[in-house]
């Protein structure tokens, strides 16, 4: 598989890939974004309750698009596999409760997750491409993802290089996904936009959509490692892009939130936004992801109790 071939994703919405002034032009040509219009219509929709015969269908529907997370230094073989365990069969005391999108570990990992998750429904996604910082060369990104994928990842979550993005080289950027998406063969590619780093909605807004015209499968919020970040607003302007991408091309891509979302409540309401900015076709974990480590677990309390009608004590769920 080679490392070095870069072409232009098929079916691109134009050829900006010829130069950066190119891509300068069509991404500081999209409509600007309201900051304080993106906030209060984020405010607006996180006040929408859901029936409360809908709320096990919620629940449900974002246990199933949990990338369940580990990704520490400490990540034993045990662990991992504990992981895909709980990955499976999330309750192991109701079997009615479905399994979890996927297992997201660093690459060396992916072998015991791909084992562990044998026969199962579950993907092993792997951060690479030096995550979280991405600071090192293009081949060795490149090489760290051809590993993830010939270890059995059929999903990857690449980092984009921020500072080349914030210096206005969009160029770089979008050769880099193009040239890790190349040699993800058939994995899919997240595209992490470190939202935090990217300080403006407007920054946000031309990094999703340069994600998607490299031919990223999903865009992403964030590594989880720096604050804030997946946000509401944020969450909103990534839906518009994939929204705005599919209207102009029939292509669908997917929106990954990922950082600091750890309740049902949460959830539940990023589910009304996506439902109320891009639609129903993305409550799907084909097209629609929480990357999270401890949301699983508020999730399963709040299923028991839908059931049970009484709160579960700490000890009802495994501590991951």
């Amino acid at each position: 598989m080679s490392t070095t071939e870069v072409a232009p994703p098929p079916g691109s919405v134009l050829d900006v890939s010829q130069d950066n002034a190119s891509l300068r032009r069509f991404l500081h040509g999209l409509p600007g974004v309201d900051q304080v219009g993106a906030e209060a219509r984020a405010a607006m929709l996180a006040t929408r309750s859901i029936k409360s015969s809908a709320k096990a269908w919620a629940i449900d529907t974002a246990i199933r698009m949990v990338d369940l997370t580990t990704l520490e230094g400490s990540d034993t073989p045990g662990k991992v596999r504990s992981l895909c365990a709980k990955g499976r069969r999330p309750d192991a005391a109701d079997p009615s409760t479905p399994s979890v999108a996927a297992i997201c570990v660093y690459g060396d990992r992916v072998d015991v997750a791909v084992e562990a998750l044998h026969g199962s429904s579950v993907q092993v996604a792997a951060v690479a491409t030096a995550f979280p910082s991405g600071r090192v060369a293009l081949q060795t990104k490149l090489l760290d993802v051809v590993d993830a994928v010939e270890a059995g990842a059929g999903e990857i979550d690449m980092v984009i290089d921020r500072a080349a993005f914030l210096a206005g080289d969009y160029l770089s950027v979008y050769e880099e996904i193009v040239a890790t998406k190349l040699v993800c063969g058939d994995a899919h590619l997240k595209v992490i936009l470190e939202t935090g780093e990217l300080v403006t909605l407007d920054s946000v807004r031309r990094a999703s959509w340069l994600a998607l015209l490299a031919g990223g499968d999903f865009i992403k919020t964030s590594t989880g490692k720096i604050s804030p970040a997946a946000t509401p607003p944020v969450a909103l302007v990534m839906l518009q892009a994939v929204r705005d991408f599919a209207a102009l091309t029939g292509d669908v891509r997917g929106v990954k939130l990922a950082g600091g979302i750890r309740t049902t409540k949460e959830a539940v309401r990023y589910l009304v936004m996506v439902n109320e900015v891009a639609g129903d076709r993305w409550l799907s974990p084909a097209t629609f992801r929480f990357g999270a480590s401890s949301l699983l677990n508020d999730l399963l309390q709040q299923r028991h109790k839908l059931s049970t009608g009484a709160y579960d004590g700490a000890d009802y769920v495994s501590v991951d």
